[in-house]
């Protein structure tokens, strides 16, 4: 069984900066969000982390969605490598058409996948400033500079 998506949430995932497009029946990642998944998944990161990391709820969706999305990347990746997951709806985004209507379709797409990449990744620097921020909380108590407490 699908899951159907509200109109709400439909708004609210279309804000995401990991998310290309949805509708109410499907939800289209980018591929900066899709390549960066891949990365995390090699590096032993469980797909379930990888959303909560980029800030998704996993509460929406079934219980094994995101080892299933990843798993159907994996697939992708071993059969076409890693620009098999640029596509969507069967063909390649940012690929050459002759039709002028559809390369301004096809340029604004890949504007806002840009567009897109630029809030993840400012994102991701938040995410990691909090991190180090927390990180020098904790090490404060500690002595860091030994040499100036000799003099």
């Amino acid at each position: 069984m699908r899951t159907i998506f509200s109109k709400e949430e439909v708004v609210e995932f279309s804000k995401h900066p990991c998310v290309f497009h949805v509708s109410e029946r499907s939800i289209h990642y980018t591929y900066e969000f899709k390549k960066r998944a891949m990365e995390l998944h090699a590096e032993g990161v469980s797909p379930k982390e990888i959303w909560k990391r980029a800030g998704f709820n996993l509460d929406r969706w079934k219980k094994n969605y995101t080892y299933s999305t990843i798993k159907d990347w994996r697939r992708i990746v071993a059969k076409k490598g890693l620009d098999g997951l640029a596509s969507f709806g069967g063909f390649q985004y940012d690929g050459g058409r002759s039709n002028k209507k559809e390369s301004i379709q096809i340029e604004s797409d890949k504007l806002k996948r840009l567009e897109l990449q630029v809030k993840y990744l400012q994102a991701e620097n938040d995410f990691l400033a909090k991190l180090r921020a927390k990180r020098a909380e904790s090490n404060s108590g500690q002595m860091k500079n030994i040499k100036s407490l000799e003099n």
